[in-house]
């Protein structure tokens, strides 16, 4: 069980408030939202709204905080994580691929290897979809190669209409009216958590003018032949077995709409998968 006890944005509270409660894409809130003395209350439940720049500013002992997500994208090293635990936190989650040798972790994959470190990353959300198809792929069959292409959901830096991106040309582009290729380091962080495919997957991405949900498409070269059959009988028994909750698997006739809200990692599409041989 999660007990939110804090909030650390720089935008003011009662947009805070605004945005928890209504969203474009989730729909309305299911709950209260509340405004009272600079906090938010959630459901009757107190949280504490700070906006310090410097997370060694933040106090988190005042408030009993265990672990903090650190969801800014600003500090994503140990170096600059570990402010958090100079304020008074037990342990930091990164939301994202670390810049630096921090220990990266995807749940059914590989986070029995997790030593008690105080910094940990979660890996990228492409990473989290990819990760448990290759282990389940990899345990049963054996990759050989592979190459992941993911179709990528809109993301809040992309520009609403053409813009400079000095980095990145094409990514300045309108998001609503193009198909944009881009790079992802998904495909390489799952030689991170699977070291057994290290230098064995690569891939990039397209972002697409949609709002939500993104799909991983994974080709791979398999050590035993298997037949397509049996690769989804596999995805089917890891969904209802270990990857429980991780994995999902599904032979209905889907698309990217019907999967907002959905609370596993990864979900293997049965319908949606092809073979050219059984390797």
């Amino acid at each position: 069980d999660i007990e939110v006890v804090g909030i650390n944005d720089l935008i003011d509270v009662e947009y805070m408030a605004y945005m928890l409660k209504y969203d474009s894409t989730h729909g309305r809130f299911n709950g209260t939202v509340e405004v009272e003395g600079g906090n938010l209350i959630v459901n009757g439940k107190t949280v504490r709204v700070t906006a310090e720049r410097n997370p060694e500013d933040l106090k988190w002992d005042a408030i009993d905080v265990d672990v903090v997500a650190e969801a800014t994208g600003l500090f994503l090293t140990d170096e600059t994580a570990r402010k958090h635990i100079t304020a008074g936190a037990k342990k930091v989650v990164l939301t994202g691929p670390s810049k630096d040798a921090t220990p990266m972790f995807v749940m059914g994959v590989n986070q029995d290897t997790y030593a008690g470190q105080d910094i940990v990353s979660n890996a990228s959300c492409t990473t989290n979809c990819l990760a448990p198809i290759a282990k389940v792929l990899n345990d049963e069959f054996g990759i050989e190669s592979g190459l992941m292409t993911t179709v990528h959901a809109t993301t809040a830096t992309q520009k609403t209409v053409d813009g400079p991106s000095a980095k990145d040309w094409r990514g300045g582009r309108g998001a609503s009216q193009n198909i944009i290729p881009s790079s992802t380091g998904a495909a390489k962080a799952v030689g991170v958590v699977l070291p057994e495919l290290n230098g064995k997957l690569t891939g990039m991405a397209f972002r697409v003018p949609t709002a939500n949900v993104s799909v991983v498409d994974l080709t791979v070269n398999l050590k035993n032949g298997a037949s397509y059959e049996a690769i989804c009988a596999a995805m089917k028994a890891a969904s209802e077995g270990a990857l429980k909750g991780v994995l999902g698997y599904t032979e209905d006739q889907v698309v990217s709409q019907d999967f907002i809200g959905e609370v596993q990692t990864s979900v293997f599409d049965a319908k949606a998968g092809i073979a050219l041989t059984d390797n």
